[in-house]
């Protein structure tokens, strides 16, 4: 099961600080995936060691790319068969708190991941948490994007 409570608590208590238990990728191109999929653990539980396409944080230089990886996090969501959250692609008007927006600031490569804390039916009204930019209740609108991807999170498998 999915707790987004859970995921809403922990965005809110981290988004503005980073958890000692988490390397701090800032420094090293961004830290947006990495407090996403730790939001996201938050509300799972439940990591995916799959040596070839998991989902999963050991330490700082042993995760699955997914775990800091705008691309890779979208591709484990969409496809993980296993263990771990499993996503699908909907519109911004069926997101609900615990799912992720990615933002494209080119139009062709997303390169930003946001954590849904207040659903709504544009990207006026959805509020996101992140870092990087650190953010918690920030409008989707005040990014200058020029795509966005929205992922809703079905479920969580042990």
């Amino acid at each position: 099961m999915y707790n987004r409570q859970k995921v809403y608590e922990y965005a809110k208590k981290w988004a503005y600080e980073r958890n000692p238990n988490y390397y701090n990728f800032d420094p090293i191109g961004g830290d947006c995936t990495n407090f996403a999929s730790q939001c996201i653990f938050a509300g799972c539980g439940q990591m995916n060691y799959s040596k070839n396409n998991g989902w999963y944080y050991i330490n700082g230089n042993n995760k699955s790319p997914s775990w800091t990886g705008v691309e890779f996090l979208y591709n484990f969501l969409l496809s993980n068969k296993g263990a771990g959250p499993k996503g699908e692609i909907t519109n911004i008007d069926n997101l609900k708190i615990g799912d992720v927006i990615q933002l494209s600031f080119n139009g062709t490569i997303f390169s930003h991941s946001l954590i849904v804390v207040q659903n709504g039916t544009n990207v006026n009204n959805t509020l996101i948490a992140a870092h990087t930019y650190d953010a918690f209740g920030k409008s989707v609108a005040e990014y200058g994007f020029e795509k966005y991807r929205c992922i809703h999170i079905l479920n969580c498998t042990k």
